[in-house]
């Protein structure tokens, strides 16, 4: 075996255990610092999940931190004592991704027609009204006054009492997901969905069903965006309509940019930098948001394809793995 061949694939396990000793080492940071990478995983799959309405389908939706609050209010409202219902963590996550994957579909019907700048404000606008919505419905969500004391989960009798428990399963799902929206992007699905992005009236024009296709990516994308808000819900153990503002919607579209719109390591680049970038301004307390405006656009108008580059996704990396070992041995 040749010695450049040698020396790659020990580079490439040196890589491969350091990222696994940082993942390991998480647990034993100070509880503020796991909290921190719990939220860098919980937008890793909100931002994932977006990822297949903006980055595959070419679909701009602004609205979709509603999903998200579907989910939370889910289990809002089916662990705790608001209506004295108590159904089990795993139960109320699959409602809760169900329940996104309805209401994105319902989102997706009025807005099939609509492009541009329509259809991102058509979807804000469907993100505001799940919001109000929310907010004024006293006697079903408690209205701005949120609803406490919601269920302590468990998954298959272990209870998730602390940062570290919701940072191996928030772990455990991010890889999931973004496994699940890597094989979905190699489908045939996929790459129907990229011809969507790129051109609609050819797309219609070779017979493919554009309805079908915009609905489907609404409905998981949606349901990835309900299943985060159980795993929020039960988290912070308290939900409210605070939580579920424009604001947030905009930080999941931006990590998509930041990082790279359709990549899904560059969503993961991404949503490490806006969720960290706070964090680290905190000592400039008055001036945070303007350093951070700063940064975001020096970002987008120094990498107007993102910060990680459009050809190094998770299939080159895969690939190159793959041509590493069982590239053929030199003598």
């Amino acid at each position: 075996m040749g010695n450049s061949v040698i020396v790659r694939r020990l580079g490439l396990l040196a890589v491969l255990a350091l990222c696994v000793v940082l993942l390991a080492l998480v647990p034993y940071l100070p509880s503020y610092y796991v909290r921190v990478v719990d939220s860098i995983l919980i937008y890793i799959i909100l931002a994932v999940g977006l990822n297949l309405v903006v980055g595959y389908a070419g679909l701009l939706d602004l609205g979709f931190i509603a999903f998200y609050a579907v989910g939370a209010y889910a289990y809002a409202l089916l662990a705790s004592g608001q209506f004295d219902i108590h159904l089990p963590f795993i139960v109320v996550l699959f409602i809760g991704a169900a329940a996104g994957a309805i209401a994105g579909v319902l989102l997706g019907f009025p807005v099939l027609k609509l492009r541009g700048d329509y259809l991102a404000i058509v979807t804000l606008s469907f993100g505001e009204i799940i919001r109000i919505a929310i907010n004024n419905a006293d006697d079903f969500t408690n209205g701005p006054q949120g609803i406490a004391g919601l269920d302590r989960a468990s998954l298959f009798g272990l209870p998730l009492t602390s940062p570290v428990h919701f940072y191996w399963l928030l772990l455990v799902l991010a890889v999931l997901v973004c496994a699940g929206v890597y094989y979905m992007e190699r489908s045939i699905l996929g790459k129907a969905w990229r011809a969507l992005r790129e051109d609609q009236d050819v797309v219609r024009g070779l017979g493919i069903n554009t309805t079908t296709l915009k609905l489907l990516a609404f409905a998981l994308s949606a349901a990835i965006g309900g299943a985060g808000g159980v795993i929020f819900g039960s988290f912070q153990r308290f939900v409210s309509p605070e939580s579920f503002t424009f604001q947030e919607s905009l930080l999941v579209v931006l990590i998509i940019i930041i990082g790279g719109v359709g990549n899904i390591v560059g969503v993961i680049a991404g949503a490490v930098v806006l969720i960290v970038l706070p964090e680290v301004l905190h000592f400039a307390a008055q001036y945070r948001l303007l350093i951070y405006g700063v940064v975001l656009v020096t970002v987008i108008v120094l990498r107007p394809g993102g910060l990680v580059s459009p050809r190094f996704n998770l299939g080159f990396i895969i690939r190159k793995v793959r041509t590493l070992w069982l590239s053929p041995s030199k003598t």
